[in-house]
């Protein structure tokens, strides 16, 4: 996610609340961080500082892992909700919330006339309009909200580029129209059409769409002394400046007693994913999708049912870490460490997956901790794992080494499908009419897990950091 001011208070707010519970006065101090974050006299980013401190309230809220609509007294103190996560035994299904204080409320989604307009002599944007809603005012273009049907010709049209679109952002980032408007403006999320590849959470300037945390809830499972287990996904190995061994001993220093890869799970997806290819082509399958991107598969579930008989059985790379990981430590509290919305729920989902933390929750732990990622104790590396599935975050990862097990057997023709917009939901649509390969990677995120809704690393430096690690994973060099 690009760094911006609404990211950097997210961060800070994970990284207080943390310092807090380390320290033993997460529920005594809580209630100060609003007023430590905009004290009195100093700089507000809304009207006032009485807003901001509100606005964070309900951030904090969110990273409590309530939705802010459960509200009932505004003027609960936050130490309250702290005793209440202590309380809760489980997650919620759906991992959003709008925060309808910070929501702005943005404009529908429209055209603007800016003072760039010259009251040109050709007039083409009102004569092109089908709608007939621009006219002139004192030799400015002007256009009508009510006649407008946002068409975007008058834009098109005007020679000086003085027409502008204002998009609602979150709205014009979801592929499938699972946020709008309520009447009084904020934003609401339809359950049953979102796909949670997260994009109204990065493209939200306000940080209005918050992800309920599950930070608090592996809190309590340290304060309750439980077992604890990271998967980490193999995208990590991209966000930070250290070795990959290193980045996993400083998850261990967070708390949990154990680490694991989940790219060995990826090896059971690649194996698996790749018998699965060789027995549908010997059917005479015309073509086979990839699974291990939950945001696409829960796309084509609610969207684009035609292609589901197309899409692989196989489970994704966590759902078989989580199943060995139960296996291993039945009575551990299994914890996903991952770079994307879509995983989160993905947890809620799994039997076996009981919490998750984000790659941005787990960075702003160690700013809190004081962890230096790089100074970090290595923890040793399984060698059983292939290298490939180390690749797995990346673009074409899955079809690489999917390849590595199909060669001999069967030639791959690929498609990859990088990233999920509007636009890619059309053409998946129509791949079951039409589809000139044999094999289909899709990733919702465009470059792969690398580029998710909660990574903190320049994705193009984290391919580059993931292949590395690939590259000596391969040689026996890590």
């Amino acid at each position: 996610m690009p760094v911006n001011n609404a990211v950097l208070i997210h961060r800070e707010l994970i990284s207080r609340i943390t310092k807090l519970f380390s320290e033993g006065n997460l529920e005594l101090k809580i209630d100060r961080i609003p007023l430590e974050m905009r004290p009195k006299d100093g700089d507000s980013s809304r009207c006032c500082i009485y807003k901001d401190r509100a606005m964070l309230r309900y951030k904090i809220m969110a990273l409590l892992g309530f939705d802010i609509r459960e509200e009932d007294d505004e003027l609960t103190p936050l130490a309250d909700y702290v005793g209440r996560a202590w309380q809760r035994t489980g997650i919620p299904c759906e991992p959003l919330t709008v925060v309808d204080d910070v929501c702005s409320a943005c404009v529908r989604t429209n055209y603007v006339v800016t003072n760039m307009c010259r009251g040109c002599m050709a007039r083409p944007c009102m004569l092109n309009c089908p709608k007939d809603a621009i006219y002139f005012e004192a030799g400015q273009a002007q256009i009508s909200h009510e006649k407008c049907v946002n068409c975007g010709i008058c834009q098109k049209s005007c020679p000086f580029h003085a027409i502008i679109y204002v998009p609602v952002p979150c709205e014009e980032s979801c592929p499938v129209g699972a946020i709008s408007k309520r009447e009084d403006g904020t934003e609401k999320i339809d359950y049953d059409k979102c796909i949670y590849c997260g994009k109204c959470v990065a493209s939200c300037p306000f940080g209005a769409v918050m992800e309920k945390s599950h930070i608090m809830d592996v809190f309590n499972a340290m304060r309750q002394g439980r077992k604890l287990v990271a998967m980490v996904a193999p995208a990590i190995a991209g966000q930070f400046k250290a070795p990959l061994a290193s980045i996993l001993g400083a998850i261990k220093q967070l708390g949990f007693d154990e680490v694991v890869e989940v790219a060995k799970g990826a090896d059971l997806t690649t194996e698996n994913e790749a018998r699965e290819f060789i027995h549908k082509m010997e059917d005479g399958q015309q073509f086979m999708t990839t699974s291990c991107c939950p945001s696409y598969t829960t796309a084509v579930k609610k969207h684009i049912p035609e292609l589901a008989p197309f899409v692989s059985d196989t489970l994704t790379p966590m759902q078989y870490t989580a199943r060995l990981a139960r296996e291993q430590f039945p009575d551990a509290v299994l914890v996903f460490v991952g770079p994307c919305l879509a995983k989160r729920h993905e947890t809620y989902c799994d039997p076996n997956a009981d919490f998750m933390l984000s790659f941005a929750e787990i960075g702003s732990m160690f700013v809190a901790k004081g962890i230096d990622v790089a100074k970090s104790s290595a923890v040793e590396l399984d060698r059983t794992i292939d290298s490939t599935s180390r690749g797995y975050p990346v673009t074409s990862g899955v079809m690489t080494a999917v390849k590595t097990r199909v060669a001999d057997r069967v030639e791959i023709v690929p498609l990859l499908i990088d990233g999920i917009d509007k636009a890619r939901i059309r053409e998946l649509k129509a791949l079951p009419k039409n589809c000139n390969a044999n094999m289909v990677e899709v990733m919702a995120c465009a470059g792969g897990c690398v580029n998710g809704c909660n990574v903190i690393a320049n994705p193009k430096v984290a391919v580059r950091q993931v292949g590395e690690v690939v590259k000596n994973t391969a040689d026996r060099t890590i």
